[in-house]
């Protein structure tokens, strides 16, 4: 069994992927983390995860050894477990988003060291999204409008959303846009015409909604609209988990969700 390391694991992503971690049977969970204080702290993850006691409770401390991290936190934990990866040669699933610039680099630099896969969703939908939108939108051609929309739960902190900007980039690559600068965030005024070649992009936070993501396509005629909803937390978690099987025993390098879920 592969050694496993969950950042965040009291949080509504980490509970899920504890539980799916240990259905997967494909792990021993070697470190459920937490911020030293938050009050889960001593706690079995298990018992925070809704599916009895599995002998590791929540710490603050990495442990010496592990084959693989998956990281749903924050931005601000994101440098300690970078630097925990490189220095214990663990491979690593990043899916925190609202990373810095400099965070990101630092993203790129550990790529060079350790096997390393960083997605804004990790959602085996999503992916295959994020490898048609581009293509779908250079086939449609620059007549077409295209406007993401994107809807996340009263609490997320983040906007638009790391999965919407993912969409935006993917098209903007396809489509030879440069981004950010297509982007228009909203509209608002009594002269916000629209200007052909930019991407709208509007963020949506009300009530518990998981996640929804939809890319419209339309012009003088027709319109074309791509979605995908988020029924609840488990797609992201098993996608995660999927990934991180497939990456332990990786070469280092910098490897997508597409490489790990076969997506071409």
């Amino acid at each position: 069994m592969h050694k496993l390391v969950i950042t965040g694991a009291a949080g509504r992503m980490g509970r899920r992927i504890v539980d799916v971690a240990i259905q997967s049977q494909a792990f021993e969970i070697a470190a459920a983390l937490e911020a030293p204080n938050h009050p889960a702290i001593g706690t079995d993850a298990g018992h925070i995860a809704g599916i009895g006691e599995i002998g590791a409770p929540i710490t603050c401390d990495f442990p010496k050894d592990a084959d693989v991290v998956i990281d749903f936190s924050l931005p601000k934990a994101t440098d300690a477990v970078l630097e925990y990866c490189v220095s214990s040669n663990t491979a690593l699933i990043l899916a925190t988003t609202g990373l810095s610039d400099e965070q990101l680099e630092k993203v790129t630099d550990t790529s060079k060291k350790i096997p390393l896969i960083q997605q804004t969703n990790m959602s085996v939908g999503m992916n295959v999204l994020f490898a048609l939108v581009g293509k779908v939108a250079n086939m449609l051609g620059e007549e077409y409008d295209i406007e993401i929309t994107e809807a996340h739960h009263r609490f997320k902190k983040d906007a638009p959303s790391g999965t919407a900007i993912t969409l935006a980039e993917n098209i903007a690559a396809e489509t030879d846009r440069t981004y950010p600068g297509c982007i228009v965030h909203g509209r608002e005024g009594k002269d916000a015409l629209r200007e052909k070649g930019t991407i709208g992009m509007h963020a949506i936070r009300a009530g518990d909604i998981v996640g929804q993501h939809s890319v419209i396509y339309s012009t003088l005629g027709e319109t074309i609209t791509i979605s995908h909803n988020a029924h609840n937390r488990d797609n992201f978690a098993r996608g995660a988990v999927r990934a991180a099987q497939w990456i332990c025993g990786k070469e280092a390098g910098r490897y997508s969700m597409a490489d790990a879920l076969g997506i071409k």
